[in-house]
C-alpha cells in the first residue's frame, strides 16, 4: 500500500471511529447498504433538473437546474410550494400542484432513457460479494421501478428490501426513508436487535444525506452532481466520493474498515 492509500484508508478509518463516538456505539456490523436511486444508480438527475426548470418556466415561475439538485429527494409537492412560495408569495392550490406535476412529468417522459450509473452495477457486485445486502431507498413512485432496477442491475435487489413513495408519508430530509428501509431489514432478517450502525447510506443530494444522517446511519455521500462538495458535507455526510465508481474502487477499503470496526 503506497503513502495515497493509506491516507485514504486512514480518512475511512477516522471517520468511521468519528462516527462512532458521536453515536455512541462500540462497533459497526454492517448488514445493509440503502442507496437512493436518482443521481445514484441511474444518470437521471440532469433530466430531473432541465424538466423542472422549463416546466416552471412554463408556469411563470424561475428554478434555475443547479438548484433542481438542491430539492432532489423533496416530494413534487413539497418543491412545487417552495418555489411557489418564493416567486409568488404564496403555496400552490391542490389544482395547480396536480397540474405543474403532471406537465413535470410529461415532459420527464419524453427524455432519453437514463443510463445506469458509471460503475453502480460492478459496486453493488461487491457490496453484495463482501456479505452486504443491498437495497433501494428511493422517493419514486414508479410502477415499472422494480422491473427496470431487474433489467439494468441483475439479481441485485429484492422487492421485500425496497423503499418507494408508496411505502412512507413523508419524504426525504425527513428520515422516515431510511428508518423504514431498517424496518424491512429487520423484518427480512428477523432480528429485532438491528441498529443504525449496522447500515450505510449512499446518496448524492443534500437532502438525502440529510434524511440518512437523520436516521443515525453512517452516510456515504456522492457528489454525481453540480453543486459543491460542501453542499453534502454541510449535512452531515461521513464520507464523500466524486463518482459512484471512485466509491466502487474504494470499496475494498471501506468495507475493511468497517469490518475492523467490528
Amino acid at each position: 500500500m503506497n503513502i495515497v492509500e493509506k491516507m485514504e484508508k486512514k480518512k475511512i478509518e477516522e471517520a468511521i471511529q468519528k462516527y462512532l463516538d458521536v453515536h455512541g456505539y462500540e462497533r459497526m456490523a454492517v448488514k445493509a447498504a440503502m442507496f437512493d436511486m436518482d443521481g445514484v444508480l441511474f444518470d437521471s438527475m440532469k433530466n430531473h433538473a432541465k424538466c423542472w426548470h422549463e416546466t416552471m418556466a412554463h408556469f411563470g415561475m424561475d428554478l434555475p437546474e443547479w438548484e433542481a439538485y438542491m430539492h432532489e429527494g423533496r416530494t413534487g409537492a413539497g418543491t412545487i410550494n417552495l418555489v411557489s412560495m418564493r416567486e409568488r408569495g404564496c403555496r400552490a392550490t391542490e389544482e395547480e400542484i396536480q397540474n405543474i406535476y403532471k406537465y413535470k412529468s410529461d415532459l420527464f417522459n419524453l427524455c432519453p432513457k437514463a443510463e445506469r450509473m458509471l460503475g453502480a452495477y460492478e459496486l453493488l457486485v461487491k457490496v453484495k460479494a463482501s456479505g452486504v445486502v443491498p437495497m433501494v431507498v428511493t422517493g419514486s413512485g414508479q410502477v415499472t421501478l422494480l422491473e427496470r432496477l431487474n433489467r439494468n442491475f441483475p439479481e441485485i435487489f429484492r422487492k421485500e428490501l425496497m423503499v418507494t413513495a408508496f411505502d412512507v408519508k413523508f419524504g426525504k430530509p425527513n428520515p422516515e426513508p431510511y428508518l423504514m428501509g431498517m424496518a424491512k431489514m429487520k423484518k427480512w432478517l428477523d432480528d429485532r436487535v438491528l441498529q443504525p450502525c449496522n447500515f450505510i447510506v449512499v446518496e448524492n443530494a443534500p437532502l438525502g444525506v440529510e434524511a440518512g444522517v437523520a436516521a443515525g446511519v453512517f452516510t456515504i455521500a456522492v457528489n454525481t452532481g453540480p453543486l459543491p462538495d460542501g453542499a453534502l458535507l454541510s449535512q452531515g455526510a461521513n464520507l464523500l466520493f466524486h463518482s459512484m465508481q471512485e466509491l466502487c474502487d474504494e470499496w475494498e477499503k471501506v468495507v475493511s474498515c468497517l469490518k475492523a470496526s467490528s
